[in-house]
């Protein structure tokens, strides 16, 4: 009886926790921060004359990166809804928007974009691995 009494207490404590409670995806850190650091990569590559995308890079990354989502639990829907999102696209683009401005990038000055892309590629950040410089 006792067994018995345990596995349902088991049973009770699961179904009242939520399903391993995870976080929205906008606010999930690994996943943000590789989106923006893709979109960073990708505003380079159409800004800048002298650098491009990686592509085979980039697949393999976004590949790995929806595999870590699948196995933090998300659902194929979820990421695709958050991914089409207007609201999210906008904001990920302003995060990378704020970030190449920090790095120095300056609108209608492309080679400030190609600076940015080869200060990336040197240091070996996500969004430099994502780049080739023909500079």
């Amino acid at each position: 009886m006792t067994k018995i009494f345990r596995c349902l207490t088991l049973v009770a404590v699961i179904a009242a926790t939520p399903a391993l409670a995870l976080e929205p995806l906008n606010k999930e850190a690994h996943i943000n921060e590789s989106l923006v650091a893709g979109q960073v990569g990708d505003t380079i590559r159409k800004t800048c004359p002298s650098i491009s995308a990686k592509m085979f890079t980039v697949l393999g990354k976004l590949n790995a990166l929806e595999d870590y989502a699948r196995d933090k639990g998300y659902t194929e829907a979820e990421v695709k809804a958050f991914l089409k999102d207007k609201t999210e696209k906008k904001r990920i683009k302003q995060l990378a928007k704020d970030y190449l401005t920090k790095a120095g990038a300056v609108e209608g000055d492309a080679e400030s974009y190609c600076k940015v892309g080869r200060d990336e590629i040197a240091k070996g950040t996500l969004t430099g691995s994502l780049l080739r410089s023909y500079k």
